[in-house]
């Protein structure tokens, strides 16, 4: 007999997901994924100077800050197809890696490693062996006997009070929680010890943007924030010796602690790999431009065919056309209207936000999200496209971290654990914290690159925008950590006359499109097993392995007009 689960809302993610599941047999029969919040930026941004756009867009939402603003002065620069100084581009890509190397790490330690892991059990460990396996494992400073009895200690002082603190409300004693007590005790110490390192991240991004969170210094034409090797009041030598210091720090977490946990837990949940397939159309585009317009990229995109590497096909510039002609979306499963009915789908340049909420309705409208397509094709974006892509591309650092990874997992697991596994739940944990080891190489590589062109005397890093008369349209993409991230913009006269994010949360959330072919997220919970329908740990563990936004894909409203929130200054 089939059973109706609904989580609403999904918790350990941002903003607000509703997943309702068919459970029958002890499997998924059909999934329906709803953001529960609607999303008005695009119709704010209307007749608004472009040069404001990103300072705007990134408030959409408070942890995918920095996202929205490179898309947005991106978008707007292609519009007019403004080339930005090496300078300005060499100090956008340190944001954007520190951010997706914080976001990665946070992700996987304090957002989803709570459906793998049964923090009481760590309290029956012996922190001996739980230090000695972490030892044998990696060579991390943080894995002596000592810290392991003390965060066990503390522990226990959580449980003696009979709450748990920052641990309350997980599914402890689950029957699909499998670690023994030493690894969940490893969990724990290193959950922790995350919590640390993830601020080197956060300070990175702080100099280099000027606040963190929502920067402060991006413009359209580069950065605002001038280059010296002397003046205390700009970007100094000395600010970037402190970032180097940090881009260091987050490397040795990553590589030795992030990687190796990663790889190890997945050992022990292989079968998770058999789990959470769905969709398997990848796209990714490329990012950390190494040049002003955008022609040149130290990491590689395309678009993966049913998840065939060898049908990869690159997308080579900001300029891309394969890229700018493919993406549309419907509104058919959507609580909007379009003009000329809901069975179209349209391109970003011409899409509309025009709201209709109905109830939850299973075979008509029934999320705040649109249904991005590329080519027809709902596709699954994020970290796995990523790393898929950049495999298919022949990305070296790429295939050195992913060969890495399975073979830790395979000498774990006691079997060989191939590329195909990737395809999965426990799949997309593997190729973000992949992709995080490129992204800490290549933090350093930008670092590098700025300094050695600062020592040739180019302490560049604006170029201003000048804004025709007549129609400009742009489009500004970055691949996010979550996946990939566009704005588009239709200029007129100086102002913005049409704006639209469709961004990663978006595709991989998306309900139903035109066709009723389902989003990622449903298509990947579609076979999911359900030891419990009223503990439905394994829908979240594929949930978030997404790792979702809703705050992105969607904001609020209240049809009564009343206020939404009250904030008083005392």
């Amino acid at each position: 007999m089939s059973k109706r689960v609904t989580i609403d809302p999904v918790s350990r993610i941002e903003g607000h997901l509703r997943v309702d599941v068919e459970v029958d047999g002890g499997r998924v029969k059909k999934a329906w994924a709803s953001g529960q919040m609607f999303r008005g930026v695009e119709t704010i941004m209307i007749g608004r100077d472009p040069r404001d756009a990103w300072a705007i867009t990134q408030r959409i939402c408070g942890v995918c800050t920095t996202v929205h603003a490179m898309a947005s002065v991106r978008a707007v620069e292609n519009a007019l197809q403004l080339e930005i100084p090496v300078n300005a581009q060499y100090i956008r890509n340190m944001i954007m890696l520190a951010h997706a190397v914080h976001d990665h790490i946070v992700h996987f330690y304090h957002l989803s490693a709570l459906d793998w892991v049964d923090v009481v059990s760590a309290l029956k460990a012996d922190p001996g062996k739980a230090a000695s396996l972490a030892q044998s494992l990696s060579s991390w400073k943080g894995n002596s006997k000592a810290e392991f009895t003390q965060v066990q200690e503390r522990l226990k002082g959580f449980v003696g009070t009979g709450q748990l603190g920052i641990f309350t409300n997980g599914y402890w004693g689950h029957p699909a929680m499998i670690l023994t007590p030493e690894v969940n005790l490893l969990a724990v110490v290193h959950y922790l010890q995350a919590l640390e390192v993830q601020r080197h991240a956060s300070k990175i991004v702080a100099i280099l943007g000027s606040k963190s969170p929502h920067i402060q210094n991006v413009a359209v034409g580069g950065v605002s924030n001038p280059l010296s090797l002397d003046s205390q009041s700009v970007l100094t030598l000395e600010r970037l010796m402190a970032v180097k210091e940090w881009i260091d720090s987050l490397d040795d977490f990553v590589k030795n602690v992030y990687l190796v946990d990663v790889a190890a837990i997945g050992a022990f949940y292989a079968d998770w790999t058999k789990y959470g397939r769905g969709i398997t159309e990848y796209l990714s585009v490329p990012d950390i431009p190494l040049d002003g317009k955008g022609t040149e990229f130290a990491l590689p995109g395309g678009y993966i065919e049913n998840g065939k590497l060898e049908s990869y096909k690159p997308i080579k510039t900001f300029n891309d056309k394969f890229f700018i002609d493919g993406v549309s979306e419907a509104v058919k499963h959507s609580w909007y209207d379009y003009k000329e009915g809901n069975d179209k789908s349209l391109h970003p340049y011409k899409g509309e936000t025009k709201p209709n909420y109905t109830d939850f309705q299973d075979d008509g409208k029934y999320s705040w999200l649109k249904s991005p397509t590329f080519y027809g094709k709902p596709m699954q974006v994020g970290p796995l496209s990523r790393v898929l892509n950049m495999l298919a591309a022949g990305h070296e650092p790429t295939a050195k971290y992913a060969t890495g990874a399975l073979e830790l997992v395979s000498s774990i697991a006691g079997a060989k654990v191939g590329l195909d596994a990737m395809h999965s739940t426990i799949g997309r944990h593997a190729a973000r914290a992949i992709g995080c080891a490129v992204q800490c190489d290549e933090l350093s590589k930008q670092w590098s690159l700025l300094l050695a062109n600062m020592g040739k005397g180019d302490f560049k890093t604006f170029n201003a925008p000048v804004f025709p008369k007549g129609e400009q349209m742009g489009v500004g993409f970055h691949e996010a950590p979550r996946g990939v991230l566009s704005h588009w913009v239709v200029i007129e006269s100086g102002k913005i006359k049409n704006y639209q994010c469709v961004v990663p949360t978006t595709w991989n959330a998306a309900p139903r499109n035109e066709n009723s072919l389902p989003g990622a997220y449903e298509a990947c919970l579609v076979g999911n097993p359900v030891a419990d329908p009223e503990k439905p740990l394994e829908v979240l563990r594929t949930v978030h392995s997404f790792d979702p936004c809703l705050a992105c894909a969607v904001h609020v409203v209240d049809q009564e007009n009343n206020p939404v929130v009250t904030v008083t200054a005392v």
